[in-house]
């Protein structure tokens, strides 16, 4: 079964930038979605942002404008450029695809504070 690892989160100060990467363990063919959730202190996973293998885009309302996701099909690798970060940010971020079944990565965590 297709693993996902996840880097790139952190400490950021508010206003900040982070880049998260997510890598799966082998190829997830040419047909997938690819994407991002995030879970904060006492609330529900909510979606980020996904992307499809054919690049078409979707973004929650709270992101649009700040993150950008994008994905490299040869190193099926998706990626969450996250600029202007807000505290309201913070929280663990799980990316998944979905190629046959959904899969989760292990979660990152991002926490935006000064």
């Amino acid at each position: 079964q297709v693993q996902l690892v996840e880097s790139g989160g952190g400490l950021v100060q508010p206003g900040g930038s982070l880049r998260l990467s997510c890598a799966a363990s082998e190829s997830i063919g040419s047909t997938n979605v690819m994407g991002w959730y995030r879970q904060a202190p006492g609330k529900q996973r909510e979606l980020v942002a996904h992307i499809t293998s054919t690049g078409g885009i979707n973004y929650a309302d709270s992101v649009k404008g700040r993150f950008t996701i994008s994905r490299d099909n040869a190193k099926n690798t998706v990626y969450l450029q996250m600029n202007s970060l807000q505290p309201e940010d913070t929280a663990v971020y799980y990316c998944y695809v979905i190629y046959g079944g959904l899969t989760w990565g292990q979660g990152t965590q991002v926490t935006v504070s000064s």
